[in-house]
């Protein structure tokens, strides 16, 4: 079942070139997004939601990453919080259920989880998370891209417990945006990705309600059903709005090279140049092998597969793939489509610069790497 229709997704596109001149977040995308219930799309009908599967909604993320990729990415956080909470629903957990029933409502989640110099990413964590007497948490630490900074009404947060009797434990808990000491720098001024608006957020005694306070975990890898997850959905949505992205490319490629002709060839169309074919049929196919990786990994979390430790490898694996494929496959599109694509007037331009944040979002390439030496060679002795 589509959310999205074609003319709300033309009008995404014809917005996005102002948002990333600007550096704006999209506000009025995602008022449309709301509008249409897409915030509720992984939340189950009984929740008040549109019930879509993951493999339903990396589908409509790859036509949203077409039409608009920062508000594709965007939205993608909120979206990865509402597919975790739904995973852990299915697993009769229902700790992160309000994050469905207020999803329901038009609450958007956000998620801070990266730190600077934090290559542990979800296996450890420079925050501070200090226990209260009520059960609740205090957070005091600095979080680097944290997307829908703007715009977000609740915050997906984990710090390190370095204090409790069982100590050290990672706590993850969310907390709202009136909470006391959140501070929001104005920071983003990045290569591509802008309209996401990835600010930097400092927590200073930031108090979690013990409600909201949904797990206490060892540090280190995990195969806690929450970290197995938060891995399966973000890698898999974040997979989807980069290959969007690449099939976006595509088609200007393709539309480029009818459109232009060579004198050298005596007026015939570049789409008769035999290394225009050659680049744009090899941005393609490269496409065609992410496809069938996203149905699979999507549809085994849909069914409730449970492939333990392997999942690590096989997540990580699918999302640099898809990153790599849809990097290699914008690049020979702009090759093939001239000049014309090098003015930042050029939606090719844009998705250039856009595609390349995926080379920095977690799993990069060298943990990915790590992961499977891991898997298929042992520990290092």
């Amino acid at each position: 079942m589509a959310i999205l229709s074609d003319a709300m997704l033309d009008r995404f596109r014809s917005r996005a070139g102002a948002y990333d001149r600007e550096n704006r977040f999209p506000f009025e995308d995602f008022e449309e997004l709301k509008k249409a219930g897409y915030l509720a799309a992984l939340v189950p009908e009984q929740f008040g939601g549109k019930g879509l599967s993951l493999q339903e909604v990396a589908e409509e993320q790859k036509r949203l990453a077409a039409a608009s990729a920062a508000t594709a990415l965007a939205v993608n956080m909120h979206l990865i919080w509402t597919g975790v909470a739904l995973v852990l629903n299915r697993q009769s957990d229902h700790s992160l259920d309000f994050v469905l029933e207020e999803a329901a409502r038009g609450e958007l989640f956000a998620l801070a989880i990266s730190e600077a110099g934090n290559d542990l990413v979800l296996f450890g964590s420079q925050t501070q998370a200090v226990p209260l007497d009520d059960g609740g948490y205090e957070y005091t630490g600095t979080k680097i891209f944290t997307s829908l900074s703007p715009a977000w009404s609740r915050l997906a947060i984990f710090g390190m417990d370095s204090t409790s009797p069982d100590a050290p434990k990672l706590v993850h808990a969310v907390i709202e945006r009136d909470a006391e000491g959140i501070q929001i720098l104005d920071d983003w001024d990045t290569l591509g990705m802008r309209a996401t608006s990835g600010n930097t957020t400092k927590l200073s005694k930031v108090r979690a309600r013990a409600d909201r306070v949904h797990r206490r975990i060892d540090p280190g890898p995990s195969s806690d059903p929450l970290i197995l997850a938060i891995f399966a959905n973000f890698e898999i949505l974040l997979a989807s709005v980069y290959t969007g992205i690449a099939l976006r490319a595509v088609e200007l490629a393709i539309e480029s090279a009818k459109a232009r002709t060579s004198s050298r060839a005596g007026g015939a169309p570049k789409s008769s140049d035999p290394d225009v074919r050659r680049r744009i049929a090899g941005a393609a196919m490269a496409l065609d092998g992410i496809h069938p990786q996203l149905e699979k990994f999507a549809g085994q979390v849909d069914a409730g597969a449970d492939l333990g430790d392997r999942w690590f490898r096989e997540l990580v694996g699918l999302k640099v793939r898809a990153v790599s494929a849809a990097q290699y496959a914008v690049n020979q599109c702009v090759k093939a489509s001239g000049g014309g694509a090098y003015f930042n007037r050029s939606e090719l331009s844009r998705l250039y610069r856009d595609v390349l944040a995926g080379s920095f979002q977690p799993s990069n390439e060298d943990s990915a790497l790590s992961t499977v030496a891991l898997d298929i060679l042992g520990p290092m002795t």
